[in-house]
């Protein structure tokens, strides 16, 4: 499944061609600008970029074997970039979509695995700021990274929100409560872990795009390659805070579980103490309660209000502490 557009000097003059007619248009018109997009690429649809585009089979590879770093190559007659689109699912888990991407100098090419990654939302981003159509592909490759990049930084911030949430959680105690805690924690962990891998390699891709040797970005262009700079820097800085934040929380958690243990440790010491204050007098008088008769009923009391006494005094000493 594909998607096409052709722009002739900033304006849309086309769109949803078949794919085979993108070299006989670009050949036809040296003022035309095309995207072309595919969705689940076949055979046949590398076998077209390959011949129809040139594009370069060390490339073409790259789109076959998945699960490729984010990056931009440069060929003789084209760059070839490789992204992804991130969002959190309902889970809070961090799902991925690899993007990859195709740069000639008067054509782009997009090529997705799957529709996880919504070409309307693309589409739309191009017609908000169509008065930049006139850059060509510039204008194409800006709005397909700044769609990529804003789903970053959507995505640090929904987890910046999630670790809030978490630390509103972390205080209120209970086994069920840490044990999710800890299970939201290492969740935040990982999808740091895996944003991290998306975007840190971005701030290269795009420093590189505004390189004046790619001849890919114009001066006019420029500021805007720059805020999409700015965007994915912040995305990184954001990310690594986050991570760090993700580690005192975790310590935390670990250090407020230890501080429990040690209060039901101090609980059951208190209550042992007690416990074994009717042992210790019993003992040292030489009873056996199952058979209190055999002693005189002075001897009974006393032992009683000894071993009462001292439990009593123990608990309310204890109790005063905060032992128990």
């Amino acid at each position: 499944m594909s998607n096409s557009r052709m722009y002739r000097d900033g304006a849309l003059v086309a769109e949803d061609f078949p794919a085979s007619e993108v070299g006989e248009r670009l050949a036809a018109d040296d003022h035309a600008v095309i995207w072309l997009d595919i969705c689940g690429p076949r055979e046949d649809d590398l076998k077209l970029l390959a011949e129809e585009l040139g594009m370069h089979e060390l490339a073409l590879e790259d789109v076959v074997q998945q699960a490729q770093r984010a990056k931009l190559d440069r060929y003789d007659t084209h760059l070839f970039l490789n992204t992804y689109m991130v969002r959190l699912d309902a889970a809070g888990g961090l799902t991925d979509v690899e993007v990859s991407a195709f740069v000639k100098p008067r054509a782009l090419v997009t090529v997705r695995y799957n529709d996880r990654f919504d070409i309307r939302e693309l589409l739309a981003r191009w017609d908000e700021s169509a008065e930049l159509a006139p850059h060509g592909v510039a204008f194409l490759l800006y709005g397909l990274l700044d769609t990529l990049i804003d789903g970053h930084f959507t995505a640090v911030q929904q987890l910046d929100s999630t670790l809030e949430q978490v630390q509103g959680v972390m205080f209120k105690g209970g086994a069920t409560n840490r044990d999710e805690v800890q299970r939201r924690i290492f969740t935040a962990r990982r999808n740091l872990v895996r944003l991290r891998q998306v975007t840190l390699p971005m701030r290269e891709v795009v420093n590189s795009l505004m390189r004046p040797t790619m001849h890919t970005v114009d001066p006019q262009m420029l500021p805007y390659y720059q805020d999409l700079y700015d965007h994915v820097l912040r995305v990184i800085e954001w990310s690594d805070s986050l991570r760090d934040l993700n580690t005192t929380m975790l310590e935390t958690n670990l250090m407020l579980q230890n501080n429990q243990l040690n209060l039901i440790v101090k609980k059951v010491t208190g209550w042992a103490s007690i416990i074994a204050v009717p042992t210790a007098v019993t003992g040292f008088f030489g009873q056996n309660l199952a058979f209190p008769w055999r002693h005189t009923s002075a001897e009974f009391v006393i032992s009683l209000v000894v071993t009462f006494g001292l439990a009593i005094s123990l608990y309310l000493v204890f109790r005063k502490k905060t032992w128990i």
